[in-house]
């Protein structure tokens, strides 16, 4: 019998297989977008210079089939919109912004209705019965089939600073918290479970934590370690939202790798069931918003949502450094949004990080709205007082010398993770410390022509 998965799936390559014989010039269509110099080095007030160039286009497009329609929005509150007809060529926009900020623009290819243009979807070729074909075909769905632009340029990027002030007792609040967290044993709990990785040995892990819930998540540690050799420590943290979580496929051999989840919910190897996972989403909940959300929760620190977060994290920290295997220096942690926002507290915890490798890092500047900064559409964090101690940039203000940041990517058309907020990250970091900035990147899409050769500044 065909799951619900597979019958959509064959559905949508029967569809494909037909559509793709009738490809259109702009069905591999994309836009590349430069400005005049480097877009974080303008100065308030220059001129900026876009030039969006459509790439790809395969054939004669109709006159008067397509139009681009762009919109000029900023950290300034400027707006300007328009729109011109698509013939395939280069569309040259000139802006400015008056004061330190970002300036975004937003160009998409419409039909002559107004309506987005819609590409032609690939073919899915994977097996929508196996996690990763599922995982797959999740990204499929979400794939972007717009001919679009999503960039943006910045003029005083480098004396941004953030909104709100930071709590005065910031120092006071967490080594309260830290202290709290020293009462609990580790408690540790292993489960062996299989591993793609004959050189490794992988574990479901559960160590108790402050705050009413365990660290949980998958760690591995090279077998070479029962023979006395040490290693490194890598934690990897995941984006924001709530789902069953799958052991590595195939964990690294050279290091202790620990792949941990926000929550501390049950792992299968701990009774998680699927009724457990369908429905955890909604039992962290708190007055019908998504978890971190709820304004009400986030007035105080000591029931905000983050707080539980932090502290999971810390826990680990301090779990793993607790083991045999570990070579007493190497102490990474890595994410991406949510976990890239992880990435920062970790380093900036005072639990001896000695890298972090952090994408569109999320958790920056959470009082941005303070100072009329852009932000996305989508419903954010409401900003109260008590998130101060939450702020990854507070966080970052106490990253030590001896610790290395990487932020892997910064899209400059990132409106889930705004620029402003990560130039202000970038801003306050004092120790050594690199960044990526990618033009026409949005949170979850990096532009064909990315080869990781954009924008990179490093000290």
């Amino acid at each position: 019998m065909k799951t619900k998965t597979a019958t959509w799936a064959i559905a949508l390559a029967s569809l494909m297989g037909a559509s793709l014989l009738f490809a259109g010039p702009l069905d591999k269509a994309w836009m590349k977008g430069t400005t005049d110099k480097n877009p974080l080095l303008y100065k308030p007030g220059e001129d900026m210079v876009f030039t969006i160039e459509p790439q790809n286009i395969r054939g004669e497009i109709p006159a008067g089939a397509y139009f681009l329609k762009w919109e000029r929005t900023g950290d300034d509150g400027v707006s300007e919109k328009g729109s011109e007809p698509f013939t395939g060529k280069p569309f040259v926009y000139k802006t400015r912004i008056a004061k330190p900020g970002f300036v975004r623009l937003n160009a998409v290819v419409v039909d002559a209705s107004g309506k987005p243009f819609m590409r032609q979807l690939e073919k899915f070729t994977g097996d929508p019965n196996t996690p990763e074909g599922r995982l797959a075909l999740r990204k499929l769905k979400k794939m972007k089939r717009f001919v679009f632009f999503d960039g943006g340029a910045a003029a005083g990027a480098d004396t941004l600073r953030q909104a709100a002030p930071e709590p005065a007792d910031f120092d006071a609040f967490w080594a309260r918290q830290k202290a709290e967290l020293k009462k609990v044993p580790f408690n540790a709990k292993r489960v062996e479970v299989p591993c793609g990785n004959p050189d490794v040995r992988l574990y479901a892990l559960s160590v108790d934590c402050t705050g009413g819930m365990p660290v949980t998540g998958y760690l591995s540690v090279p077998k070479a370690a029962e023979k006395g050799k040490k290693y490194g420590i890598h934690i990897g943290t995941f984006g924001y939202g709530v789902g069953e979580q799958f052991p590595p496929r195939r964990p690294d051999a050279n290091a202790i790798e620990f792949k941990m989840n926000a929550h501390g919910f049950l792992l299968r190897e701990f009774g998680g069931t699927d009724e457990y996972y369908r429905t955890y989403g909604d039992k962290i909940k708190s007055n019908g918003y998504t978890y971190a959300f709820d304004p009400q929760q986030n007035s105080n620190p000591e029931t905000a949502y983050f707080r539980g977060m932090i502290l999971r994290l810390i826990r680990a920290i301090q779990y793993l450094k607790s083991c045999p295997e570990w070579d007493g220096k190497d102490l990474q942690v890595s994410g991406n949004s949510q976990g890239g926002g992880f990435a920062i507290w970790g380093a900036g915890c005072g639990e001896g990080v000695t890298r972090v490798y952090s994408t569109v890092t999320g958790f920056c500047d959470m009082g941005a709205e303070l100072a009329g900064r852009l932000r996305g559409p989508w419903p954010r964090i409401k900003f109260v007082k008590a998130l101060g101690y939450f702020d990854a940039v507070n966080f970052a203000k106490r990253v030590p010398s001896t610790c290395r940041v990487e932020i892997g990517r910064a899209g400059l058309g990132d409106y889930t993770c705004q620029p402003s907020s990560i130039a202000i990250l970038w801003n306050t970091l004092k120790c050594p410390k690199s960044i990526l900035w990618v033009q026409g990147s949005e949170h979850g899409y990096v532009p064909p022509n990315y080869e990781g050769r954009d924008i990179k500044f490093e000290r």
